[in-house]
């Protein structure tokens, strides 16, 4: 249900692995959005982290699939490096880059590779009681960087992970909200027939640039303290 690979590893470990891709975003000519590639990279960076971080699990590597060109590779590093530090994490990047054919666009894939132990994970964790909101706007393509004050910045993410009485959060994409409900709800038994929230329920959320939350009513007061004019409370039937 999630956007998140978990394969059984050793002694109630999991490796878990998250993938971004960004295409036609980047400094060649027929790019539709034009971007500076370390731009790039950190926001393909930050989703497949998020993804990682969302569920409970440490991150441990980074892979790099680079289809601008070989000289873009440090610039795009540059990019990753820029979400590990402010997510305070320190890992490795590896990964390749294509050096036989020319592309007309931009193309750049993120893979991020952690671990979690099975009896911590964040996932199917949401009870019945649970209430729902979302931190952050749906934003996609020029919005990202003409409104990046309305995007989710990685700090209030790592605010968010600390809070004990969040039972889930979840990265939202390409397919909205109301996509990523459906899904959360599916994967923890619970049903509903409708949703309403002050934000567009279909719009795309680009690279992740806001999260679907569940939690306790008790820390409602401390989310929307720590969010903001970001927290939209999400109303399910």
């Amino acid at each position: 249900m999630r956007d998140v690979l978990f394969v059984p590893f050793y002694d109630g470990t999991e490796l878990v692995v998250a993938a971004d891709g960004s295409a036609a975003i980047g400094e060649k000519e027929k790019d539709i959005v034009h971007a500076p590639y370390d731009v790039v990279a950190y926001f393909a960076a930050r989703v497949a982290f998020m993804e990682v971080l969302s569920v409970g699990a440490k991150p441990h590597a980074v892979v790099l699939q680079n289809f601008v060109h070989d000289e873009a590779w440090e610039t795009l590093c540059n990019g990753i490096r820029r979400t590990c530090q402010e997510l305070h994490i320190d890992i490795p990047v590896i990964g390749s880059s294509e050096t036989n054919f020319p592309t007309l666009q931009s193309a750049v894939g993120i893979t991020v590779v952690g671990t979690v132990q099975t009896e911590r994970k964040r996932v199917g964790i949401t009870p019945k009681d649970a209430k729902f909101a979302v931190i952050g706007e749906p934003l996609v393509g020029d919005e990202v960087l003409k409104r990046n004050e309305r995007v989710l910045s990685l700090s209030l993410f790592q605010a968010l992970l600390r809070q004990t009485y969040i039972y889930e959060i979840v990265p939202i994409g390409s397919k909205g909200i109301y996509y990523e409900l459906q899904q959360l709800l599916q994967a923890n038994g619970l049903a509903f027939s409708s949703c309403s929230c002050k934000l567009p329920l279909f719009a795309s959320a680009g690279p992740s640039t806001a999260v679907l939350i569940s939690y306790h009513p008790c820390v409602e007061e401390e989310v929307k303290k720590i969010a903001k004019s970001l927290f939209f409370p999400l109303f399910i039937d």
